[in-house]
């Protein structure tokens, strides 16, 4: 996926330059040019921009007067003939400050930082999403990792819980209601005062009893109206 950009200059000529050094990098693809900040600024909110190579000093909007009107963070470069904003526009969080008339060397070290930085972002974000939701418990004197997506049901038994999964049952000391609120609030549900369940595992509900693969497990009388509000509406 290419790394979108935008420029905004209210000189045709340092948009040229910057074009120029662009087609230099496959994985880079410019998605607008604008020389009225209004106009860049309508543009940068309503779609989805990488990068935003900006001047300072422009007409109607300076530069720092649009960045604090994007409406989401994306990567801000800064680009002027004037070196004495470098502090003010660090202050703004921008991703680098690169001085005109801008030398390719210079340019290309502020394309590899945006590509570092992007890349490393999606990287987390597809290692997250790789990631099953999980939880620990101590059983015999180490710890046991579940997934979320194995648990059936847990039960409570005084100082001890049972977690039942799909393959396997688990005992540990652990309270019901404290292992409960580990768990995804839109995936599990407190049925009962020893019993907290997966929505998703749920065979049949008939009267104040839940079917859970060959389980049946009740429905106490003080959670009834939560259960039944949560999983049938």
């Amino acid at each position: 996926m290419k790394i979108k950009c935008v420029l905004v200059d209210d000189e045709p000529l340092a948009i040229k330059v910057l074009q120029n050094y662009f087609t230099n990098f496959a994985d880079f693809e410019i998605i607008g040019t604008f020389s009225n900040a209004l106009e860049a600024l309508e543009f940068i909110n309503n779609n989805s921009v990488d990068a935003v190579f900006l001047d300072i000093n422009m007409p109607m909007m300076t530069g720092f007067e649009l960045i604090r009107l994007i409406e989401y963070k994306t990567k801000i470069v800064i680009t002027t003939a004037f070196r004495e904003f470098a502090a003010e526009s660090y202050e703004l969080d921008v991703l680098d400050y690169l001085v005109k008339p801008i030398p390719l060397p210079r340019f290309i070290k502020c394309i590899n930082r945006i590509s570092t930085e992007i890349n490393l972002k999606n990287n987390i974000k597809t290692e997250m999403h790789r990631i099953e939701p999980h939880i620990f418990i101590k059983v015999d004197k180490k710890m046991v990792k579940i997934t979320i997506d194995e648990i059936l049901f847990i039960e409570g038994m005084k100082e001890y819980i049972k977690v039942v999964t799909i393959d396997k049952t688990y005992i540990t000391h652990k309270s019901l209601t404290s292992l409960s609120e580990e768990l995804p609030l839109d995936r599990f549900v407190r049925i009962h005062k020893s019993y907290t369940i997966a929505i998703d595992k749920i065979k049949s509900i008939e009267g104040n009893r839940i079917q859970i693969l060959s389980y049946t497990l009740p429905i106490g009388r003080n959670y009834s109206k939560d259960v039944k509000s949560k999983i049938l509406e």
